[in-house]
């Protein structure tokens, strides 16, 4: 969410904004209900001081007492009205409020949609096979790693099971991009999958995409990230800035329906309704270039794991049209698919500034001890078991085994492949 003094100010800037992200806005409506709402807020405000004001004179007992009873009476009923129509106001205004979208970033590219994606680096040497690759699946079932059929007939559509070393694969992956980022200086956190809905808003996935969570009997949520259980840590507290900048690596179960992908990669297990991520989240001081430069650690963090994993890979940074409503710029890493013969995104790396953390209301105490909103930023460690895709098909062998990247070895009892 968009400071309102920002928008009023800045309101040509907030509309190309809108423009830019493919979001319809109406714009002149919510500044015209912000005017509306100051000037009852000012009515109401000015009754409850002429109120307190008669409720001194009626305690001293003095003569007309029963008229200034009588004048309160009618102060009430006025203000009762008055107070309805604030609360209306501030309804209306508040729905408009939650569609406004950040402002991209000045070096984001201006695009309809991921088509128009620019690439910003590539590595990696893809590899060169003398035979014809196969696809994931099929590497997959042969080596009994993984059960789509008994996946759909336990868990439904885009339901699986991974099996033997495929399990195995998915342990050694999520410890070995949680001892790097230690190493780093993340905290390590696991979080809650199911949350309540005040997180989910505050980190901008309510109310745009509500279709695609899963809600509980009860009005809470499943997280399709780790990023909402993490970013509600510390919802509603203001920080020490000694304290700056926070950075967690938060695991935990995701969960997404996956609206609007009908027909979108039905089989195997790129798109998923249930899996897992390592999330990089980083809680930082509100300053544009502390942000900047922490999106790009978080960039390069991505990239070392990948980069450990020996998977050729490129980054592309999101145009408009691809960007969240909140999102200020996004990277994306896509991981080379043999038997696709393209990139597949693995990886999504983001800033918000205060965006999140003012629907949040997650501040701190600057040096000057003023209390400032905080930037936020995150981004994908590993998401699984989405990676086992790119890294089973680069490291397939003519023979249908797989060789184990070097790095998971320790985590995988030193085996190096997998027959």
């Amino acid at each position: 969410m968009l400071d309102i003094k920002f928008i009023r100010e800045n309101k040509e800037l907030v509309a190309e904004a809108a423009r830019k992200k493919g979001i319809i806005l109406f714009l002149e409506e919510l500044l015209k209900i912000d005017e509306q709402r100051l000037k009852v807020l000012n009515e109401v405000e000015q009754m409850r001081a002429h109120q307190n004001q008669v409720s001194e004179e009626i305690a001293k007992e003095g003569i007309g007492r029963d008229s200034l009873i009588l004048e309160m009476k009618i102060l009430k009923d006025k203000m009762q009205a008055k107070e309805e129509e604030l609360k209306e106001l501030i309804k209306k205004w508040q729905a408009i409020m939650v569609q406004v979208p950040n402002v991209p970033d000045a070096s984001v590219p201006e695009g309809k949609d991921d088509s128009e994606n620019v690439e910003v680096k590539v590595w990696g040497e893809r590899p060169k096979f003398e035979f014809i690759p196969k696809g994931h699946i099929e590497l997959m079932q042969n080596l009994h790693m993984l059960d789509l059929e008994r996946g759909a007939k336990v868990a439904g559509f885009r339901g699986y099971f991974l099996k033997n070393e495929a399990a195995m694969l998915s342990f050694a992956l999520w410890q070995y991009s949680m001892d790097l980022l230690s190493k780093e200086g993340f905290k390590p956190m696991l979080v809650p999958s199911l949350v309540r809905p005040d997180s989910f808003f505050g980190t901008g996935y309510l109310p745009q995409g509500e279709e695609d969570l899963y809600k509980t009997q009860d009005g809470d949520f499943l997280s399709g990230t780790a990023e909402v259980g993490t970013m509600g840590y510390h919802m509603d507290e203001t920080l020490p800035y000694e304290h700056l900048p926070v950075k967690y690596v938060s695991f935990s179960p995701c969960f997404r329906r996956e609206a609007g992908s009908h027909g979108k990669d039905t089989r195997g297990i790129i798109r998923l309704h249930e899996f897992y991520k390592v999330e990089q989240v980083v809680i930082c001081e509100a300053n544009h270039e502390e942000s900047v430069r922490w999106h790009e650690i978080l960039l390069a963090n991505a990239e070392k794991i990948m980069q450990g994993l020996n998977i050729p890979y490129h980054v592309v940074v999101n145009c408009t049209g691809d960007l969240g409503q909140g999102q200020v710029k996004k990277y994306d890493i896509e991981a080379w698919v043999p038997s696709e013969n393209k990139y597949r995104e693995t990886h999504s790396i983001s800033y918000f500034h205060d965006f999140q953390t003012r629907r949040l209301n997650l501040k701190y105490k600057d040096q000057d001890g003023k209390t400032r909103l905080t930037h936020s930023l995150n981004g994908t460690a590993l998401a699984s078991p989405r990676i086992l895709v790119p890294l089973i098909e680069n490291y397939q062998q003519a023979d249908g085994t797989i060789i184990v990247p070097e790095v998971l070895r320790p985590y995988f009892g030193g085996r190096e492949v997998i027959r």
